[in-house]
């Protein structure tokens, strides 16, 4: 391979061979290579490779056009020698039927990879809490954990704190000097359902719940605790699991009895719509004539015209800017400063579900 001399004459252009056990033999292009094709330092091709780094847009160029023809990738392995620091981030979630949770995990992976990080994500059963998951991420050097679910235990808690990497939580509580959590506020979400429901009329109260979450806890508090106040002793509380099949089947459960609620509160979407199609399939119940049903989370198909769902929108970019947030406040105060728990209102988003005038 020849480059031209600053006289136009044709030089050959070294290129350092790497001899592996398994690729013995094959040429490896360095970083050293691209610096010699492309005429510029070995400093300024790491700045080319680098996002936000200082380099202007021909030497940028120059640099990519070399590594192209020479089949450079460049290896994370020296940054995190140099910087103790591997640009990782490990993101775990489950529940991922849930278009919710789908929309948190986009916008994660979105500001991560502008950032300059790559992500890395490990799955958990949308039922099992994030202690699951921290023998796996032990494995890896990463920068900072962003966990879609709760910790369940002050153990699992000072574990994470052990291993001095910052960890932030979705709608958890359990904080300590590595570890913040950024919540909705679920229990004013389901305080703001009760006001409306009780407002527009509803005698006969229901809450189908979800998986023994905090979310869920804080959602159906909210609600039965406002309900009280009210003066509504009777809330009837079944158990449906975050799914459509649960929702449909709590549903079954509550409209079968005699006392059948005509305004029911779900723990999320899914199980609002489940709820909502047995309720028209299997016993012939207008919505909102009839009862009315509300849920949280305000997913995609919330809005669509067949369901118009009333729901508690969780800010997902604020809870995401926010996570974000206080992972870079921990990188840069290390354990100088506890964890903070950082609450994002919710806004309850009124639709044809719950609204018994639209529907007279």
């Amino acid at each position: 391979m020849r480059q031209d001399d600053e006289n136009g004459r044709k030089q050959p252009v070294m290129i350092d061979a790497v001899i592996g056990a398994e690729g013995r033999g094959r040429l490896q292009p360095s970083s050293i290579d691209v610096a010699r094709l492309a005429g510029v330092s070995q400093s300024a091709v790491s700045r080319a490779f680098t996002p936000g780094a200082s380099v202007s847009k021909k030497t940028r160029e120059k640099v990519i056009a070399a590594a192209r023809e020479l089949g450079y990738q460049p290896s994370i392995l020296p940054r995190i020698l140099v910087t103790h620091r591997s640009q990782l981030i490990a993101i775990v979630i489950g529940g991922m039927y849930n278009p919710y949770y789908a929309s948190i995990f986009e916008q994660f992976t979105r500001q991560f990879q502008a950032q300059g990080y790559q992500v890395l994500v490990f799955f958990v059963d949308h039922n099992e809490y994030f202690d699951a998951a921290i023998p796996l991420i032990m494995r890896y050097r990463v920068d900072g954990i962003i966990s879609a679910l709760s910790i369940m235990s002050r153990e699992a808690a000072d574990e994470c704190a052990q291993m001095r990497i910052p960890v932030v939580l979705l709608n958890g509580r359990q904080q300590n000097k590595w570890v913040s959590a950024v919540c909705c506020d679920n229990v004013e979400g389901g305080r703001a359902v009760a006001n409306l429901l009780f407002q527009k009329g509803g005698t006969r109260f229901a809450y189908i719940a979800g998986n023994e979450t905090l979310a869920n806890t804080d959602r159906e508090q909210g609600f039965v605790g406002r309900l009280k106040e009210l003066g509504v002793e009777d809330v009837g509380i079944v158990k449906g699991n975050f799914h459509y099949e649960g929702g449909y089947e709590a549903a079954r459960t509550l409209f079968a009895g005699s006392n059948r609620p005509d305004a029911v509160f779900c723990a999320n979407d899914l199980t609002a719509i489940g709820a909502m199609e047995c309720a028209r399939a299997e016993y012939g119940l207008r919505i909102p004539e009839d009862v009315m049903i509300a849920g949280f989370d305000d997913a995609t198909f919330s809005n669509w015209p067949s369901y118009s769902l009333t729901t508690v929108r969780q800010n997902g970019p604020e809870m995401v800017d926010a996570a974000i947030a206080a992972l870079k406040l921990r990188w840069q105060e290390g354990a100088a400063s506890s964890g903070r728990l950082r609450l994002v209102p919710g806004t309850l988003c009124e639709r044809r579900s719950t609204d018994r005038q639209s529907g007279s």
